[in-house]
């Protein structure tokens, strides 16, 4: 063998592991903008090392990724939108793959790697949180005299998490934000509450993230809206869920844990100068009431939601969902529909439906809180003239509506706008008065 032959073979042997070495592929760069947090994911072919550093004037975030490379002239790098005004990268010379996030205002970074789950793969996330975030709004206690109630709404998923797909590739967080919004605007027109969205966009929000934002705002209801899925298409209904003992009990031990952070959790007191037992048994007792606050509202809205879906579960199911974890906010979440589902996505995607849900969950809300008014609310003073709705169901009629509510049918029709007394299923009456 030649020497030249022999420094050749070498040459290539270590041109091809310097080549195999950079087999990490960046396949996509995606950016998620919310109200005070910013998420770029980068799509990889498998984990990479990378090192996270930031630079000022101007202000960037660089990521380089050790053996990697980007085909920055084949990936379409997203717009800036949020906390990043323009995303820029490339190859440089031994092996790596640089991002370069020029900032458009003061951030603080943080990154971590995502496993592959369900249609995704390996993850990178950059999580860009702006400095000086929101403030906390203040709680209105019902000692400061009449207030409005306030239910966070919380439509599930969003950003790079689009939760279950339908067959015809509909999104369970796009249809979910759609039914949110409707059911704010409708609990917006109503007198005595008002609603919050826990985001109000197509961003990601962990959940406790979600939690978080229904206690700033002091939440009254939390009521998270999904669309369920499984692996037969034919199932289908709505469900509603609260906190399950279990998942309480794992809660309360993580509070317990943090009670120095804890403040306001059991009526305003404080867990963080209380011993062990006590402190528990203010968590128990807390919960306790939560979860069954959370049961009884879920009952109003379940058999409200009867009305325009059929029931997948007729009684209220109790999971462990982190979601619902609030010891101090009664919590429901509310499974629409199967949009794994053919027929069920489908309806999912009309605005009729999505209406038809959205009056459906206000009804059972607002029948909750009007057997149920929290002291010192507008709606504990003022329930005998707030109006109440109905969803038709199957079966009802004009007369027996009038009959079930004590109202005579010329004002039931007069009240809703009606020519005569045909009425449709999934139609919302208002009933007028109280009592």
């Amino acid at each position: 063998m030649s020497r030249n032959f022999f420094i050749g073979g070498l040459l290539a042997a270590v041109f091809a592991s310097s080549t195999a070495s950079a087999g990490v592929e960046v396949r996509d760069v995606r950016l998620w903008a919310g109200p005070d947090t910013t998420r770029v994911v980068l799509d990889l072919s498998e984990p990479a090392d990378h090192k996270l550093f930031t630079l000022e004037n101007p202000g960037r975030v660089v990521v380089d990724l050790q053996s990697a490379r980007i085909d920055s002239a084949g990936i379409r790098l997203p717009r800036g939108d949020g906390l990043v005004s323009e995303v820029r990268a490339g190859n440089r010379r031994g092996g790596e793959a640089r991002v370069v996030l020029d900032l458009a205002g003061d951030a603080t970074p943080r990154s971590f790697l995502v496993r592959p789950k369900e249609q995704y793969g390996h993850r990178l996330i950059i999580e860009l949180k702006a400095k000086g975030a929101r403030a906390q709004a203040p709680v209105i206690r019902a000692s400061d005299g009449e207030r409005e109630l306030v239910i966070a709404i919380d439509p599930g998923h969003g950003g790079e998490d689009p939760g279950a797909i339908g067959r015809r590739g509909t999104y369970e967080k796009d249809v979910v934000m759609a039914v949110s919004r409707r059911l704010a605007a409708r609990i917006n027109r109503e007198p005595g509450m008002r609603a919050v969205l826990t985001r109000d966009g197509d961003y990601f929000l962990s959940l406790r993230q979600r939690v978080e934002e229904a206690r700033k705002h002091g939440a009254d209801l939390f009521v998270s809206v999904h669309a369920d899925a499984f692996k037969h298409p034919e199932a289908r209904g709505s469900s509603v869920y609260v906190l399950s003992p279990k998942g309480a009990t794992d809660e309360a031990a993580r509070w317990l844990a943090e009670r120095e952070n804890a403040a306001d959790l059991v009526g305003g007191v404080r867990l963080d100068d209380k011993d062990d037992l006590l402190a528990s048994v203010l968590l128990d007792l807390s919960q306790n009431a939560s979860i069954g606050a959370s049961l009884d509202a879920g009952e109003f809205v379940l058999e409200k939601l009867g009305k325009v879906n059929r029931l997948h579960k007729h009684s209220v199911q109790q999971a462990g969902f982190a979601v619902l974890k609030a010891p101090d906010i009664p919590s429901i979440l509310v499974e629409t529909a199967f949009i794994s589902n053919p027929g069920e996505e489908q309806k999912l995607r009309q605005a009729r439906h999505q209406e038809q849900l959205a009056a459906a969950l206000l009804s059972g809300i607002r029948e909750y809180f009007y057997v149920n008014p929290p002291p010192g609310t507008w709606f504990a003073k003022n329930r005998g003239a707030i109006p109440r709705e109905v969803v038709i169901a199957r079966g009802d009629t004009l007369s027996g509506i009038a009959n079930r509510y004590q109202v005579s049918v010329p004002l039931l029709r007069r009240h809703n706008g009606l020519r005569d007394d045909k009425i449709r299923v999934g139609q919302v009456l208002a009933i007028p008065g109280g009592g």
